[in-house]
Order: structure tokens, then sequence, then C-alpha cells
């Protein structure tokens, strides 16, 4: 309970008064004063000291006063005095309930309309602790979307929408990793590069197989072997060992001789040396010599020559020319159809591949001139050459090969070719981007970046479950509460002898918390609180009619209270627009309360008001009762 004011300075109207310490507050305190001497302040001040609210004190420092508010209230049964001092109170009453122009501002209407706000605050008024209790859960889980949502925001916003593609947050956040990616996305940058590209794709030639010729180098070996089968081996040996004195170049001279003779000897009866026109018919080597240089030996070397001619036919002239050509236009090919499909590297080196292919054939030329010079003596490949034919038939292999790898691709090519004759851009674009998205969101930057959302959403999930599980509370205590309410309203409107009642007092849920909503009934005709056109809550209810409301909301507030017997319950000017009946059923309330409540403090205008309830109060000494006479500026009096 409330002892007594012991100070009251710098406040409202009040300079420096310390007379309240000698008046006692009881059970029952009346406090009478004319309009503007301070009830309104003193009620404020009640309200202030309840949560601990100074702007209400600071709002009404006194004017023209140089130091702060500074106000002592002691409470009953030598507690700690309450001190407001320094811009805050060093300690609180939350028991006390004030009725005063701030509680019909804040719970019923601001002069003659009702606002959301006032529906909000009549809500909490019906739903007593408990109820208020659960809904601020409510309102609590209702926050903590909201601030789910702007992280959420934020977290979305950290995902770039360039690596999300075609997918929303949501949807981007959940992909999973496809296996293989990096080679789809090839496939689609491929097929989309074909599609654009389709007129090209349909000029541009397949591969067709070049290979480089091959050295009969068995047939070669076989002709450096080749001598006159028919000539007798000492005949041979005669002749060989005659050209062995002549020396370099004696076969291709004794040769060129014997197709002299017949020349020489015309008009001669007999054969005579083209070279020193003696007498051949004595000479024994001639018939050797014919006989080596024969039909045989001519036969020898035209195979000679005709080996050189073929050797120059298949492997000079403008054969490796057209080897280059066929590599650069494979290689032009290669670079072409890379772009729309694997393609093997083809990595030809013809500058090589000519060296190896001049080694070989210089070689194989050196022998068959060697052979030419001297038809009837046997030559032998030597080593390098059998090398350099080994190496050519290497490159030559692998030539082959490199240009069998590009044919294999022509079922493929004609495969890229229908397809790209009936593709549509617009979906392979979108068919790449989605790849692309997938790509990217599984980089480390991304993926952090979506689990941070997805961990955000999780967090969410459980407060909106946790919302909807505070929700279900509510409204289940709700259920029984507002239909209780809304009866025991009218009880008191119908004591009040008011012309209306309530109806459909129900709960309202929206995004800025929980309202009540109801409707004044009239004539058994429901009249919205706030109507465009036609009758409403402004029309209908007088200043009479919106004070009885007041007065109903406060005292059921009060009687559904669990804790109302230890409420200090303050009241100012509770007859404001009321008629004599109303301010008699108010009067009434005020005694009734005064027996169930702790203290009961009372400030009116009105002596007459304020002496009907002391004149009706249980006046026993279980229930002691003080009337302070008068509130002027500066001072307080008093008496029993």
């Amino acid at each position: 309970m409330i002892d007594c004011l012991q100070l009251l300075r710098n406040f409202g109207k009040f300079d420096s008064v310390a007379s309240g310490a000698q008046l006692h507050f009881a059970r029952l305190t009346l406090l009478y004063a004319e309009n503007g001497r301070g009830k309104t302040t003193l009620a404020a001040m009640f309200r202030s000291l309840r949560g601990g609210a100074a702007e209400l004190m600071q709002e009404r420092h006194r004017l023209a006063a140089a130091n702060p508010p500074h106000v002592v209230v002691s409470v009953a049964g030598g507690g700690a005095a309450c001190v407001f001092q320094n811009g805050a109170w060093s300690s609180t009453l939350p028991d006390i309930s004030v009725f005063d122009d701030t509680f019909v501002a804040e719970n019923v209407c601001s002069g003659i309309e009702v606002e959301t706000g006032h529906r909000q605050k009549l809500h909490e008024l019906i739903l007593c602790a408990r109820g208020v209790a659960l809904n601020a859960t409510v309102k609590q889980h209702v926050d903590a979307i909201e601030a789910h949502n702007k992280t959420l925001r934020q977290l979305a916003d950290a995902i770039p929408a360039a690596a999300r593609g075609p997918y929303n947050v949501d949807d981007y956040c959940a992909l999973e990793p496809v296996p293989d990616i990096s080679n789809l996305v090839v496939e689609a940058e491929r097929n989309l590069a074909a599609a654009r590209e389709s007129e090209p794709i349909q000029r541009q030639a397949e591969f067709v197989e070049h290979t480089l010729p091959a050295f009969d180098d068995v047939s070669v070996r076989q002709l450096l072997q080749r001598q006159l089968p028919d000539l007798e081996a000492a005949a041979a040996a005669q002749v060989q060992a005659h050209l062995t004195k002549i020396g370099r170049g004696g076969e291709a001279w004794v040769s060129d001789g014997m197709g002299r003779i017949d020349g020489a000897s015309e008009g001669e009866d007999h054969e005579i040396c083209p070279f020193c026109a003696q007498d051949l018919a004595g000479s024994d080597l001639i018939a050797h010599y014919r006989a080596y240089f024969g039909e045989q030996y001519e036969q020898l070397k035209a195979d000679v020559a005709k080996a050189l001619e073929n050797l120059d036919a298949t492997h000079g002239g403008d054969v490796p020319a057209a080897f280059e050509r066929a590599v650069r236009i494979a290689a032009q090919g290669h670079d072409f159809w890379r772009r729309f499909m694997e393609v093997p590297a083809f990595n030809m080196d013809t500058a090589a591949v000519a060296r190896a292919w001049k080694v070989a054939r210089d070689a194989i030329r050196t022998a068959l001139e060697e052979k030419r010079a001297a038809p009837l003596e046997a030559v032998n490949l030597s080593e390098d050459t059998t090398a350099a034919l080994v190496a050519y038939e290497t490159v030559r292999f692998e030539v082959a090969a490199g240009f069998q790898s590009l044919v294999a691709l022509n079922p493929q090519i004609a495969a890229v070719k229908q397809q790209a004759a009936g593709a549509e851009v617009a979906p392979l674009v979108a068919d790449l981007a989605r790849l692309n998205a997938i790509v990217a969101r599984f980089t480390p930057e991304i993926v952090g970046a979506c689990q941070a959302y997805t961990d955000e959403k999780i967090s969410k999930a459980a407060t909106q479950t946790a919302l909807t599980q505070a929700r279900e509370a509510l409204d289940q205590y709700r259920v029984t509460v507002f239909p209780a309410y809304e009866a025991a309203i009218n009880v008191y409107l119908q004591r009040f002898g008011a012309g209306f009642r309530l109806g459909s007092v129900a709960s309202v849920n929206n995004r800025g918390g929980s309202s009540v909503n109801y409707n004044v009934v009239i004539n058994n005709t429901n009249v919205g609180l706030n109507a465009a056109n036609g009758p409403s809550f402004r029309t209908t209810l007088s200043a009479g009619d919106r004070n009885a409301l007041a007065l109903a909301f406060f005292f059921v507030s009060l009687d559904r209270d669990p804790a109302l017997a230890g409420k200090i319950v303050v009241i100012d000017d509770p007859m404001t627009s009321l008629d004599e009946h109303r301010s008699l059923t108010t009067m009434q309330e005020i005694r009734r309360l005064t027996q169930r409540v702790s203290q009961v403090v009372v400030l009116s205008h009105a002596k007459p008001f304020l002496c009907a309830v002391w004149d009706g109060a249980d006046c026993s000494p279980s229930a002691p009762l003080r009337q302070i006479e008068g509130l002027h500026e500066g001072r307080i009096s008093g008496s029993s």
C-alpha cells in the first residue's frame, strides 16, 4: 500500500511540497481538488510509479523550474520509499491500476474514434496476465519471424543473381551436385554453338583419309642384288678382273664402248675396237664382253632406271606438297569441328615427316644410282638406309593413324549436322544457363552463402513452428476468455443503464499483432467501430456512453485479475459526462471494489461524489478511511 506522498518537487504545479508526509493514505483514500489543481498530475505519477515510465514524470517538469522533478512516495509496512530522482524511479509498484484519461485513450478511443492501437491495447486488457504472457510469446515469435525475414533477404542478396541464373534463391540453394557437370557444360556449349552456326556446319566437309606412300624395300633389295644369271662364272670373273684394272667407271666405259663397235666397224670386213681400231677377232675378252653386256645387262639397267623413275613418281614431285595440303585441310577441319564435338588431338609435325621421308628417299636413290653405275655389282642397303626406312615407316604409320582418328569422327559429324539443322537457340541458351548456375552453386563462396541462407530458413521454420504452437495456445485461451469478457462487459453496461451492449467481441490476428474487434449493439442492430458511411461508434455513442464503456472495461479487467487482492487502484474523475444514475453506479462499484483490493485512491473535483463514496464505504477498523480535503498549488491539506 501507499503510505503517503513525502515530497513533490518541481513536478506539475507542485514546487516543493512536503506536507503530504503528515497525511497517510488509508485503504480508501479520497483526494478532492478543483480542476487544474494537480489531480491528473498525481494520476500520471501513479501510472509512472507502476511501470517506471520516466517520460510521464519528465513531461510534467514544473514550468520555469531549474531542477528536474523529485518525488518521494513512502509505502506502508516500513519498506523503502519509491524515489523519482535524476530521471528514474528507485523502485516501482507494479500492482497499481489506474483509471484516467490515459486509460480511456489507450484502451477505448481517442476522442470519438476507435483506432488500431486502442483495439490492440484492449486485447491485452481482456487477456489479463496469463493471456498477455501468451500474447507476448506470440508477439515475440512474430518479431523473430520478421527478423528472420530481414536476415533471409540480406542472405539472399549475398547470392548473386548472375550466379543463380534461372533459379530463385530457395530452389538454387536446394540444388544437388550433378555428376560430370563439367562435361555437360562443355556439351551444352557445343550444342549452342552448333545451333548458332548451322549454315557453316552444313557447308563444312567431313574428314578424308590420307596415307603416305610406302617404300618397296623388298623389291629394291632384290634389284640391287641382281646379276646376270646365264654368264659363266669364269667369264664373269675375267670381266670383273679387267674392269677392276680399268678402275673407277670402267664398267660404264666398256659398256659404252660395246655399243660403239658396230659404228666403228662399219665398212670393214671385221670388227674393230671403237677406241684403238685394232681387230677384235683375236680377243677372247670381247666374247666375254658380249655375254656380259648383252640383253640381260640392258634389261637390268632398264629395271634400275625404272626403279628410279618410280621412286620419283611415288615419293617426289607434287606428292609431298599434296601431303602437306591434306594435313592443312585436316587441321582446319579439326579446329572447326572441335567447337561442336569431342575431337582427338591432331598435332602432325609435317616438317619432321618431310625430313624422315627425304632421308629415306635419298638413301634409296643413292643405292639405285650406285646400282645403275655398276649394274652387275651387287649393292647392299647400308644400316643407315635401313634405319631411315624404319623411321619413315614409323611416321607413315603415325600419319595414317592420325587421319584415321579424324575419319572415324565422320558419323559424329553427320549427327552434329543433323542436330544443328533443327536446333532452336533459346532452349539451348536456357539449358546452358541452368548448368552454369549448378557449377557456380558449388563454388566455395556460393556454398557458404547458400548454407547460411538454408540455416536461417531452418531457424525460421523452427520459429514458425513455435509461433504456430503459441497461437494455438493463445487461441485456445481466447475461446473462453472473449465470450466471458463480452458477457461481463454487458453486465456492467446494464448496471450503468446504457442503451447499448457489445457484441461479437473477438480476437483478430494481423501483421501488426493481435487486437480485439467488437460491435456496438443498439436496438438489436450491430454498429461497426469505424464504418465509412452510416452509423458507427463515433456517431452512435455519447460522451457519457463512451465513459461508461471505459469504466466497464476497467472494472471487468479488475474482476478478472487473479492478483486483485493485492492491487492499488487509482481512479481519476470517473464520473466525467456521467448522469446521476451512472454516477451512482460508479460509486457503488468503487465501494464494492474497496473490499476486494489492497487500496483504493479516488481523485475528483466533485465533493458530492466523494462524499457519497465516503458515506457508503465500510468504516470499520479493518477498513480505515482518509479524506485528503484539498490539493492546492504548492500544498496538500486534509483530515480524517
